[in-house]
């Protein structure tokens, strides 16, 4: 195969499956053979607009057919698509234009932002062109540029993973033999297509398997979640841990996701009791795994019926895992190590990033820069980033562990925790909690808190600032932004003179 493009808009029809149900909306029902007639009418409209192979179309849409059949377009046509997030600020969008350097933005005009419009395509101008028949994928071969994908943000700028075309095809090790994705599945899923996650799960693993995904332009609450449910039943349902953790506290219908044969969670790490409410409130395991943006698709998954709460899984079919130190050796069970994995989806490298790519895409391993434990029976206990992980008096605090033990307060509802300097110039762990009870009391709640993580963690763990917020910083993705966190502490003076009047600096 010469173009992956092909695996998802030509082949299903060769397969004689073009009648079946590929994308569902909220406004329409798309078939695999619309599907491929859209594909190649925006293919058409792009050539016309002067891509050539390697050129960049940057999308920024909410999710729906627009997305897939843009997303697809490109890839086909030999270009290069470049999924942004929707909900990226006028500078940020700019910057990251400036970086790639798009040759067509496929967007609505009024969300472009003013002086992007001669860069602007929308994407029902592509869909409703006229028709020019079927389009000739552009042989480019499976090591050449697919797409690109930004990174989160969760450690500052973003940066561009640069992905093949075979990576769209690696799909098939986590989508076929994990978790059985074939035809009469229905995929929901809560994160939008930007996201790396919900790209390979709800878009690109569901076409691979010939089964349908429901694609939701709206940005995803309680209600609008329960009414997919209801209406579409899907039967692999994807979130993410801060999600799940929504949808516990919206008290809804124990039958809610009775359609499901399994839900999953991926993006950070989930808490083993939201896990366990999860299956006792609906009766759905959650396999929790995890991907990257390096990546896209799962390189550590949980196995239906084989779940572990609290545990990120065991490698997924096709990827081989180590846990390595500091030296590049590999670690022995137990013991806590960076995780390296090779896999066939990996990236190519950063874009315009050599000194990181050369650290991250090191001959065929990635090395992930998430940091684990694997137990004797080889399931994998992420504890965090390495670059979130910092020593007190010359031993390791684990941020993930605070987070864990402050969420088991009755009165917490999501915690984070980071190393920052205190006053003295010494680094110290400091906790944020979100309260349940918006009235409740900040000194009460800071000081259950303490006494529960005093009581749970070794001496030099204690958070040596507590600081009690209406919210945590996240990415539209979920993921907790732990630099504005360490901002807040280091620009609290008030706060980080307390460390010294508590006399912690000795432990």
């Amino acid at each position: 195969m010469d173009n992956a493009a092909a695996a998802f808009v030509d082949q299903p029809i060769a397969e004689g499956l073009g009648d079946e149900t590929a994308l569902v909306t909220p406004a329409r029902r798309v078939t695999y053979a619309e599907l491929s007639v859209l594909v190649d009418r925006a293919g058409h409209a792009l050539r016309a607009r002067g891509v050539e192979p390697e050129q960049r179309v940057a999308l920024l849409l909410p999710d729906g057919i627009g997305f897939a059949a843009a997303f697809f377009a490109a890839i086909k046509i030999g270009a290069v698509a470049v999924p942004l997030n929707t909900r990226l600020a006028t500078g940020d969008l700019r910057a990251i234009l400036t970086d790639c350097r798009p040759k067509v933005l496929v967007a609505d005009p009024d969300a472009a932002g003013s002086g992007l419009e001669g860069l602007v395509a929308s994407a029902d101008a592509l869909l409703s062109g006229p028709d020019s028949g079927p389009l000739a994928s552009e042989t480019v071969g499976l090591d050449a540029m697919a797409f690109w994908l930004y990174t989160s943000g969760t450690t500052g700028t973003p940066k561009a993973v640069v992905h093949a075309h075979r990576t769209l095809l690696a799909g098939r090790h986590y989508g076929g033999d994990v978790l059985g994705v074939a035809r009469g599945d229905r995929v929901f899923a809560t994160s939008k297509l930007f996201f790396p996650y919900a790209l390979g799960n709800a878009l690109l693993i569901p076409l691979l398997g010939r089964a349908s995904a429901y694609l939701h332009p709206a940005w995803p609450d309680a209600a609008s979640v329960t009414a997919v449910m209801q209406s579409y039943r899907p039967t692999l349902f994807f979130s993410v841990p801060t999600f799940y953790a929504a949808l516990l506290r919206a008290a809804l219908p124990p039958d809610t996701f009775a359609s499901a044969r399994a839900c999953v969670s991926a993006g950070e790490r989930l808490p083993a009791e939201i896990s366990e409410a999860w299956r006792a409130r609906f009766g759905v395991e959650i396999l929790d795994g995890m991907g990257a943006t390096e990546t896209v698709f799962m390189v550590l998954s949980n196995r239906p019926g084989e779940s572990r709460a609290g545990s990120t899984g065991v490698p997924v079919p096709g990827t081989e895992a180590e846990l390595r130190d500091t030296a590049g050796d590999v670690v022995a069970d137990g013991e806590q190590g960076v995780l390296w994995v090779r896999t066939p989806s990996v990236a190519m490298g950063y874009y315009k990033r050599l000194d990181q790519s050369r650290r991250t895409f090191v001959g065929a391993w990635l090395r992930t820069g998430d940091v684990y434990r694997r137990d004797e029976d080889g399931f994998y206990e992420h504890l965090g980033r390495e670059d979130d992980h910092f020593k007190v008096a010359g031993q390791w605090v684990m941020p993930g562990e605070l987070e864990s033990v402050a969420r088991r307060h009755p009165d917490v509802l999501d915690a984070g925790a980071v190393g920052a300097e205190d006053a003295g110039g010494l680094v110290k762990p400091f906790v944020f909690v979100v309260p349940r009870d918006s009235h409740a009391a900040p000194a009460d709640l800071e000081g259950g808190v303490r006494r529960l993580v005093e009581a749970s963690l070794p001496r030099h763990q204690w958070p040596r600032g507590i600081i009690v917020v209406d919210a945590l910083p996240r990415t539209d993705t979920g993921k907790l932004q732990r630099f504005r966190l360490r901002d807040q502490v280091l620009q609290n003076r008030v706060l980080r003179d307390r460390v010294l009047q508590r006399g912690d600096n000795d432990t």
